[in-house]
């Protein structure tokens, strides 16, 4: 690869590794009875004291160092004072920002014992995106990541988000091209070596459609069922792919401490 692409992928794979060690140590945290905002503080003081910062933070307005959305929320979600409760499911989104690259990523957590329903939107929701990922390669078009994911989600009962999607990222937070989870084979953008984006699935329970709250970012479904989201940043290589913000501790995928 090209000295540029080498640079980029290098930058983000630092800026990955801290994100992804951020959520780590908060699968040490979430139970039932601490509040959303006690996320937001591990999450701000440890990408801190990793010499990165949280990007989230003052972005657009956005008040906080990571996104809490819990049970219907489907993105976005603003750490405050709510307290997580049994059979709660909660998604924490991080982004960390290192000498000027990005790396960006989410992951559910089970707040106690979570039900079956919950359980397997979960479980659908990391395969979809795992699987979108195994596509990777050069050539490949963007419309077949997005036909992966909404195949996979449809064929067990859920339905796909529209409203929001993946995104290109370096050195800025979004940069094109967007990734649609959902899509036809064959269309849309080609993949080539050096891309850098975000693949970020949000798949609702029930219907697809949402709604944002009054504080401009909540965005929750408009039937009130569950969502989940997993999301990891990803670059495309000669040989295919490379995941820069996978857990070196093995948590990708709930329950991650027992």
């Amino acid at each position: 690869m090209k000295e540029k692409i080498l640079e980029a992928f290098e930058g983000t794979r630092k800026a990955g590794s801290i994100a992804s060690a951020a959520l780590d140590e908060v699968a040490k945290i979430v139970k039932p009875g601490i509040k959303t905002e006690e996320i937001d503080k591990l999450c701000f003081e440890f990408i801190n004291d990793n010499g990165a910062y949280s990007a989230p933070l003052y972005y657009r307005g956005f008040p906080k160092s990571c996104c809490t959305s819990t049970n219907h929320i489907v993105c976005h979600g603003i750490p405050k004072y709510k307290v997580l409760k049994e059979g709660d499911i909660v998604n924490v989104d991080v982004t960390a920002l290192k000498n000027g690259w990005h790396g960006d990523t989410s992951r559910m957590y089970y707040v106690g014992d979570v039900s079956t329903k919950a359980k397997k939107l979960v479980e659908v929701t990391y395969e979809a995106m795992s699987k979108s990922i195994k596509i990777l390669k050069n050539g490949i078009k963007v419309g077949d990541i997005g036909y992966v994911i909404e195949t996979y989600v449809k064929s067990n009962g859920f339905s796909v988000v529209r409203d929001f999607c993946g995104h290109g990222t370096g050195k800025n937070f979004h940069e094109p091209p967007n990734i649609l989870h959902f899509g036809e084979r064959n269309t849309g953008e080609e993949l080539k070596t050096g891309m850098i984006f975000t693949i970020e699935p949000m798949i609702n329970e029930g219907e697809y459609q949402t709604k944002l709250l009054q504080d401009g970012w909540t965005a929750v479904t408009k039937d009130k069922k569950l969502s989940a989201q997993f999301e990891h940043t990803v670059g495309i290589t000669d040989k295919g792919y490379e995941i820069f913000t996978a857990s070196k501790k093995g948590y990708d995928f709930p329950p991650y401490i027992k």
